[in-house]
């Protein structure tokens, strides 16, 4: 989860939280780099406008390393009336962009289905190593 708001990662936490989900929280998208590096994750919920790097930016440079270049994005944007930050995201990979204040129904339904496909690729993956 990346946001410059703090209140934003809480309340993405708190919708987001199980007992057997690992929750990072990333305040920016050069600390969503640097996790990223030395981490796998199933799905990163990033927010489009943040200071420094933003989350078009953050994407771009996701989608370039080849170790999270086949990590899903949902961006999360408040901002509803221009499509120019959509259509950049989708062509740099996002599988989806949800409108703050999210819905949490939505949010856990959408964040469940790729959780459950990473967990079947890592579950290939160490049969492959077999």
């Amino acid at each position: 989860m990346v946001d410059d708001s703090a209140t934003n990662l809480l309340a993405l936490e708190s919708i987001l939280k199980t007992p057997d989900r690992n929750l990072v929280r990333a305040s920016s998208g050069e600390d969503a780099l640097r996790y990223l590096l030395d981490h796998d994750v199933a799905v990163v919920l990033l927010d489009v406008y943040m200071p420094g790097i933003d989350g078009l930016e953050t994407a771009e440079l996701i989608r370039s390393r080849e170790k999270s270049h086949d990590i899903p994005i949902i961006f999360l944007t408040a901002n509803t009336t221009g499509i120019s930050h959509l259509s950049r995201g989708y062509s740099l990979g996002a599988v989806d962009y949800i409108v703050k204040p999210v819905d949490a129904d939505i949010l856990r339904s959408k964040v469940a289905v790729f959780v459950e496909l990473f967990k079947k690729n890592q579950e290939i993956k160490q049969q492959a190593e077999l």
